[in-house]
């Protein structure tokens, strides 16, 4: 710690807290080992080669690199198939294409995880009905919200299904809530219950924050899934893109959607971005690891300083987000200064509460990232009024990871009892 200002309270702070993380750093590193084995094998089978990363240009006939990506991801992701591309400008673009691949005018999707995230409910046709939403095409939404502790209601579940709903949609992920983080086996429970209820229906996830998180992929429990690579699939490399996985029927109405019908994935150009994606994936195993030990650390740390953090360092995880509540705005603020200022890029601005589009409160962001936007790297955000939580997720390495949380201790320090 000798390149950076901590005072001895605080590393000793970062001791005690590395003391009771280990036995969980173990459980993460049996996790990291067999997802990144498991990739290797992906890539051996897809026989990757120089070749396969050279770039082609126009339609992108017989680019036999975007086919082997293609089959990476739905050796890892346990599916039938994938679609994994480059001009996915976002998550949620990708989950975007899924939808309007699969669903009809008449169609009903029912969310079974509650409100979807901001950005999806202009998609759905919730709230404002922009023009070419799901529901300005005749798919009608139905929600069913969670129970108080955050978990869903399975109960409900069977209220509100008939045996002619089309999709069950889950988001996996707390994103920026305090409810649980869906774990596979909870995805397995949901899919079951609703096969039972209407067998011919789609379960479909939005897998972003929870890749590699745990040993099993929940392509077993799902018929369609997308996520976001500058998430924990990119690996911290790819600097763009997304992947939608599952059934080899829907990922061929999918491609469809994002080309053209009769083309769907035949088409489409690399433009050269293949190396990155390649590197991202092989990668992303591992870099996911680091991101869930500077999760699991934080926890840890901000926990002994008497604050309430979910999930506990000693909790199952679904996915690389930290929520931890810090009572007040001072405390914020200083959090998420900390955090930047152990970032490696713009370590020296100050982040500042702001009036962000689409909240009714002020937000404060802190993300020194590589790659603009991208949630695997080392980033904190929040609003700014109750519980005055602030959500923190990534660390392309642990090392980096705990600099940060610890600067973070250290910019509230006046304000705790350490």
């Amino acid at each position: 710690m000798e390149f950076f200002e901590i005072s001895e309270e605080v590393k000793e702070l970062g001791r005690k807290a590395m003391e009771k993380v280990l036995p969980y750093f173990k459980k993460i590193d049996e996790i990291t080992e067999y997802n990144q084995l498991k990739m290797l094998s992906a890539f051996q089978q897809a026989r990757v080669s120089e070749s396969l990363f050279a770039a082609s240009t126009g339609y992108g006939y017989d680019d036999r690199g975007r086919e082997a990506l293609d089959k990476i991801f739905a050796y890892v992701m346990d599916t039938e198939d994938a679609l994994v591309r480059h001009n996915f400008a976002s998550g949620t673009h990708t989950l975007t294409v899924a939808l309007f691949g699969v669903l009809r005018p008449g169609d009903t999707m029912l969310s079974v995880t509650g409100l979807p995230y901001d950005t999806l409910q202009g998609v759905i046709g919730i709230g404002k009905d922009y023009s070419g939403s799901l529901k300005d095409f005749g798919i009608n939404y139905e929600q069913l919200d969670l129970l108080q502790d955050g978990t869903v209601d399975y109960d409900g579940m069977k209220k509100a299904m008939r045996p002619d709903t089309r999709m069950i949609y889950i988001q996996r992920s707390r994103g920026y809530s305090l409810r649980p983080t869906l774990l596979n086996e909870d995805i397995r429970k949901i899919y079951e219950l609703a096969k039972s209820i209407a067998p011919d229906c789609i379960v479909m996830l939005d897998n972003c924050y929870g890749e590699f998180v745990e040993k099993t992929a929940p392509g077993q429990f799902v018929d369609l899934m997308a996520g976001s690579l500058i998430k924990n699939p990119g690996g911290g490399i790819a600097p763009t893109g997304g992947y939608i996985a599952g059934r080899a029927d829907l990922i061929e109405k999918c491609a469809y959607r994002l080309t053209t019908p009769g083309t769907g994935k035949e088409i489409g150009c690399t433009l050269g971005q293949s190396r990155e994606l390649f590197m991202g994936a092989f990668s992303a195993p591992h870099v996911t690891g680091e991101a869930l030990k500077t999760a699991v650390f934080a926890a840890s740390v901000f926990s002994m300083l008497g604050f309430d953090v979910t999930p506990h360092y000693d909790e199952p995880r679904g996915d690389i987000i930290q929520a931890i509540m810090l009572g007040n705005e001072e405390r914020l603020i200083k959090f998420c200064q900390g955090i930047q200022a152990a970032s490696p890029i713009d370590s020296f601005v100050t982040p500042e509460p702001w009036d962000m589009p689409g909240y009714d409160s002020k937000v404060i962001m802190a993300a020194g990232a590589f790659t603009l936007g991208s949630s695997i790297e080392l980033s904190a955000d929040a609003p700014l009024r109750e519980p005055y939580a602030v959500w923190m997720q990534g660390g392309l390495n642990f090392h980096s990871g705990k600099m940060a949380v610890l600067l973070a201790a250290e910019k509230m320090k006046h304000l705790v009892n350490i």
